[in-house]
């Protein structure tokens, strides 16, 4: 059952903010090595270097997962685990899911790359994709409702062919790594929770080619479409102030938005 929601205060949100910033900046630090020919555990091993030296923690390691970022590539749709074997190749497209801890507080992001020069359909699933998430921000209104996030986010979508991923949702964050409110990216408008400052969570459609049914690997993490058709994934972590919410994972290296206001 749910917990209830934990609000923070500027104080904490001082220290998520801190937190958030360094997510970010290993997706920015990632992004340099993301081509042909790289296994997804040397990414994996760069990504937990880069955390190690910023003094943070990788939060999937908390949880028992077994390497420091997810990687999901293709029609794998979260949860992917890095490994030798796995080799990126020309064409491919590959979600890094990037956790997060310091100072107390955790910070959650992820973005799903091309690697190298891909087909047009995977181009357009990952610009849907990435519009989808923000589409979400922006529907965000403050003594508005979580499913607002979910109702904006499937009418943005499901027009245009593709398909949303039921079974994994955004979520609460801060002093733990999943927290309530759940963030459902299909939903009815006015569902859910009431949106009021000092609240903290994630953002992160999945958003499938094909159908959105879904298969779970031996390995008891990956996730893989059961058509095997691609799959991709965006996700900031945003906070609710007063008059504003904050989009504490936003990249400068991508001009996005931090700062919206009510």
């Amino acid at each position: 059952m749910p917990v209830a929601i934990k609000y923070k205060n500027n104080q904490d949100f001082d220290k998520m903010r801190e937190s958030c910033a360094i997510t970010a900046s290993v997706l920015d630090h990632i992004s340099n090595f993301v081509k042909p020919g790289i296994s997804t555990e040397e990414i994996d091993k760069i990504c937990s270097d880069f955390i190690k030296n910023k003094k943070a923690g990788a939060s999937p390691l908390t949880k028992g997962f077994p390497k420091s970022v997810c990687t999901s590539r293709n029609h794998v749709v979260c949860h992917g685990v890095p490994s030798e074997k796995d080799i990126l190749e020309e064409g491919d497209i590959l979600n890094i899911d990037v956790s997060t801890y310091f100072n107390g507080f955790h910070g959650d992001t992820s973005e799903t790359f091309a690697v190298g020069k891909i087909s047009r359909k995977a181009r357009e699933l990952l610009k849907i994709t990435y519009e989808a998430l923000w589409t979400g921000i922006h529907s965000i209104k403050l003594g508005g409702y979580t499913g607002d996030i979910g109702y904006a986010i499937s009418n943005f979508v499901e027009p245009k062919g593709y398909s949303i991923v039921m079974e994994y949702t955004g979520h609460g964050i801060g002093e733990n790594i999943h927290e309530d409110p759940f963030i459902l990216h299909k939903c009815e408008k006015g569902s859910g929770k009431k949106i009021a400052p000092g609240m903290a969570f994630t953002i992160e459609p999945m958003i499938n080619i094909g159908t959105n049914a879904l298969e779970t690997l031996d390995d008891g993490w990956t996730v893989i479409t059961k058509d095997k058709k691609l799959s991709a994934q965006w996700e900031h972590t945003i906070a609710i102030f007063d008059d504003h919410m904050e989009v504490f994972t936003a990249r400068d290296s991508k001009s996005e938005q931090r700062i919206i206001t009510f």
